[in-house]
């Protein structure tokens, strides 16, 4: 299944979280809290908790825009790891380049961030990187290339970096384009509408 194209509000609709982490998504969902679609206002049955699990897996793998061959070998790995599988899954998930660019404000989406990385703009501690699930490491220094800095959406978002509230376990230097990895966030910095602990349940059925 190829990766999704479509209308990100309406998926954030369907998933009822602001999927795109953007101001516009934001008052759009504001406006209609319901789910896509003529039957969308209707109300529901109560849902079973294969389908509460379910959904649960779908909006994190839609927050950071992976397919479910890559989310599943991801938890799998998290689920090897020594430390609390969850914990370990969301810093995996956090660790990729290209959510690592959209929270360092270099792109104002994830997918906007997969494609910068894609087309060869960014660069890992000088040298540059065009796959957007490389992982990066605590200490790496991420950087636009000085040949992209011009761009126009370049230059918007990180004038709206200035409005924006930067990650903690992230360092910034905005006047060079240049993000570090400082630290793994901590369960408590992630302020994700997920619970984590039905994707596990999700996973071992």
């Amino acid at each position: 299944m190829g990766r999704f194209r479509g209308s990100i509000t309406k998926q954030s609709r369907r998933e009822g979280i602001n999927l795109a982490e953007t101001e516009k998504v934001q008052k759009y969902l504001d406006k209609r809290p319901y789910a896509p679609g003529q039957h969308g206002q209707r109300r529901k049955g109560r849902p079973s908790d294969y389908s509460v699990r379910l959904r649960e897996k779908q909006k994190l793998s839609r927050l950071y825009g992976m397919n479910e061959r890559q989310f599943r070998n991801l938890f799998e790995e998290a689920s090897s790891v020594p430390g609390v599988t969850g914990t370990v899954f969301l810093q995996l998930l956090e660790r990729r380049l290209d959510n690592v660019v959209f929270r360092m404000g270099f792109a104002s989406t994830r997918r906007q961030a997969r494609q910068f990385v894609g087309h060869g703009h960014i660069l890992v501690n000088g040298k540059k990187v065009d796959i957007s699930s490389y992982r990066v490491k605590i200490g790496d220094q991420i950087t636009v290339g000085e040949k992209s800095r011009a761009m126009g959406f370049v230059q918007e978002n990180m004038d709206a970096l200035k409005r924006r509230r930067v990650s903690p376990w992230i360092e910034m230097s905005p006047e060079t384009f240049t993000g570090t990895f400082s630290r793994l966030p901590a369960r408590e910095d992630l302020a994700l509408p997920i619970n984590e602990n039905f994707i596990i349940e999700y996973y071992s059925r």
